[in-house]
C-alpha cells in the first residue's frame, strides 16, 4: 500500500508542477527561487490527497480486497489495521488537509481531491492572476485526465479474474482486448494536448523533445503489455512516474535555455 501511495504522490505531482513551470516560462518577472519555493509547497499536498484518498478507497473496499489475490495482504483487509483505526486516520488526515488547504489559500479542498486540478491550481498559485490562461491550462487538464484513464485502465487488468469471480465491473473487463489501442489512443491524446498547450504558452524544442521521447517511451511500453499478465500490467503502471519526469525536465529545461539565450535572469 506505501508503494501504491508513493507512486501514485508522484504522478499526482505532474500537474501541479508542470503548471508552475509553464507559468514561469510566461512570466519572466518571476524568479527561478519563487517557482521552486510554489513546487515545494505541493509535496506535503500531493501526498497529503493521495494518501487521503486511497486510505477511504482501502476502508470501503475492504470486503472486496478480502476477496481478490492481489489486495487480500493489504493492512485493512488482512486486519493488521482495524476499520477504527483506519478511519481515525482518514479523519487525522482530513482535518490535516484542511489546514494545509487554509495556509496555502487554495480553493476549497474538495477541489484538492481532484486528481488533476492542480492543472489550475499550480498557475494561480504562482502567478496570482485575476484571469488564468484557460486556453492553455484546459487542454492540459484534458490531457492528464486521457492520462489518468490511461495508466488506470492498464493497472485494472491485474484483478479481472477476480472481478468477474466477485461480479466487479471495470473499464479492464469493458475494453478487454481493445485495451491496448484504446490506451494507445488516450495516451496519444495526452501528449497532442500537451503539444498544443506548449505551442499556445509559447514553448521551444526542449520541449517538444521531450514529449516526443515521452510519448515513445509510453507507446513502446503500452505496445509490450501483455494485459493477462499481472506483472506486465504493473510494470507499465510504475512507468508512468518517469514519463512525467521527462515531460517536467522538457518545461524546465525549455525555460532555462529560453531565459539564457534572452539574457533573463532565472
Amino acid at each position: 500500500m506505501c508503494t501504491r501511495r508513493l507512486y501514485g504522490w508522484m504522478r499526482n505531482q505532474d500537474c501541479e508542477v508542470w503548471s508552475i513551470a509553464m507559468a514561469y516560462h510566461t512570466h519572466q518577472e518571476i524568479t527561478f527561487l519563487q517557482a521552486f519555493s510554489c513546487a515545494m509547497k505541493y509535496v506535503p499536498l500531493c501526498f497529503g490527497i493521495k494518501s487521503l484518498i486511497m486510505t477511504i478507497d482501502d476502508i470501503l473496499d475492504a470486503d472486496v480486497d478480502k476477496l481478490v489475490e492481489r489486495t487480500k495482504l493489504r493492512p485493512v483487509p488482512r486486519g493488521a489495521i482495524t476499520m477504527g483505526r483506519a478511519w481515525l486516520f482518514f479523519f487525522i488526515q482530513a482535518v490535516i488537509g484542511l489546514g494545509l488547504s487554509r495556509w496555502m489559500n487554495f480553493a476549497p479542498i474538495p477541489l484538492g481531491l481532484m486528481f488533476n486540478v492542480g492543472t489550475f491550481m499550480g498557475w494561480a498559485d504562482l502567478t496570482h492572476e485575476s484571469t488564468l490562461p484557460w486556453n492553455v491550462l484546459v487542454p492540459i487538464y484534458v490531457g492528464t485526465c486521457l492520462w489518468t484513464i490511461t495508466y488506470e485502465t492498464v493497472y485494472q487488468h491485474q484483478d479481472k479474474i477476480d472481478d468477474v469471480k466477485i461480479g466487479l465491473h471495470s473499464p479492464a473487463l469493458l475494453l478487454g482486448s481493445s485495451t491496448i489501442p484504446v490506451c494507445a489512443t488516450t495516451g496519444v491524446g495526452f501528449f497532442a494536448l500537451l503539444a498544443y498547450a506548449g505551442a499556445l504558452n509559447g514553448h521551444g524544442w526542449c520541449y517538444y523533445s521531450a514529449v516526443v521521447f515521452a510519448c515513445i517511451l509510453l507507446m513502446l511500453r503500452l505496445s509490450k503489455t501483455d494485459i493477462d499478465k499481472p506483472e506486465d500490467c504493473k510494470s507499465f503502471f510504475l512507468q508512468t512516474v518517469p514519463v512525467g519526469q521527462i515531460i517536467l525536465s522538457g518545461i524546465v529545461g525549455d525555460v532555462i535555455l529560453n531565459r539564457l539565450v534572452n539574457n533573463i535572469a532565472l
